[in-house]
């Protein structure tokens, strides 16, 4: 099996090389990546230049500077680098990020998989992050939810759920889609993935309004998104946080924004938080 992994990348001079080592390290070694440069001001280009000066899987797209809207950035910017590429000659789809340390054994180890088993359609390690010079879990995601930085799907799955949603979520979004298909998530928490940078440390959306945003991008409704909003809000321990997330989610509907989702695709979000809504009532 080939992989075809797809990189974006904007100002990730720190980060980028460490990526780049790592997929050079790999035991496996039938992949092509394309580093997309998403109009980095830094040296993010040279970085990549030297990998794609010294060896041919290496390739690059570079576009002009977007905005910084978390989710249809990257998503935009990893269909620029799709559309160089024919699907015809690759077995995985891969995004990952620019800030991500792979083992040595991590594609081989989602190839296997891969082969062994027909019904799995997207696999991925567990994300670990560096606290006080160890590496340990980052816990911000249940175990069996593969993270965005490290997603890496059987192209026939890919293909039949549509791809990836240029929308805030889009990587819980493909999550429920693809099992509404009949394929299957899987996390392998042996493959330890190293995340340099921690997420979210530059998006510059305050966070109850990301929240307000990411349930109505969701197609959630209306009771749903309450629901939601009070459960973050009972985490953060704060009423009024309560009411922000509200607000946001209210303006996104009163400004009747496009979603990303057909009605189709809502009515299986809908149901999937229905369905753990129900399985959390019953656990208890």
């Amino acid at each position: 099996m080939r992989f075809l992994i797809i990189i974006p990348a904007h100002n990730e001079e720190d980060h980028l090389t460490f990526t780049l080592d790592s997929l050079l390290q790999q035991n496996f070694k039938d992949y092509k990546v394309v580093v997309v440069n998403d109009g980095s001001a830094d040296k993010t280009p040279e970085i990549i230049r030297k990998y794609t000066d010294k060896d041919s899987r290496f390739e690059t797209v570079n576009l002009q500077k977007s905005a910084h809207q978390p989710g249809s950035k990257v998503v935009n910017a990893f269909k620029k680098g799709l559309e160089t590429q024919s699907l015809d000659h690759y077995d995985i789809i891969c995004k990952f990020d620019a800030d991500i340390i792979l083992s040595p054994d991590y594609l081989e180890a989602i190839e296997d998989s891969f082969r062994k088993n027909p019904e799995y359609g997207l696999i991925g390690g567990l994300l670990y992050i560096e606290k006080n010079g160890n590496w340990v879990y980052e816990g911000n995601s249940n175990k069996q939810h593969v993270r965005g930085p490290m997603k890496s799907y059987r192209k026939e799955c890919f293909l039949q759920i549509g791809g990836l949603r240029e929308t805030l979520g889009w990587d819980n979004i493909d999550s429920v889609l693809l099992e509404n298909s009949g394929w299957k998530e899987v996390v392998v928490p042996e493959l330890h993935v190293k995340l340099i940078k921690v997420k979210g440390a530059d998006y510059t959306v305050r966070a109850s309004d990301y929240y307000g945003r990411y349930f109505y991008f969701q197609g959630l409704k209306r009771f749903l998104a309450y629901i939601a909003a009070f459960k973050e809000a009972t985490k953060s321990k704060s009423v009024s946080f309560f009411f922000k997330i509200i607000k946001a989610y209210e303006y996104c509907k009163s400004q009747n924004l496009e979603l990303k989702i057909t009605k189709d695709e809502q009515k299986m979000m809908n149901d999937h938080r229905w369905k753990v809504l129900k399985k959390k009532w019953l656990e208890r």
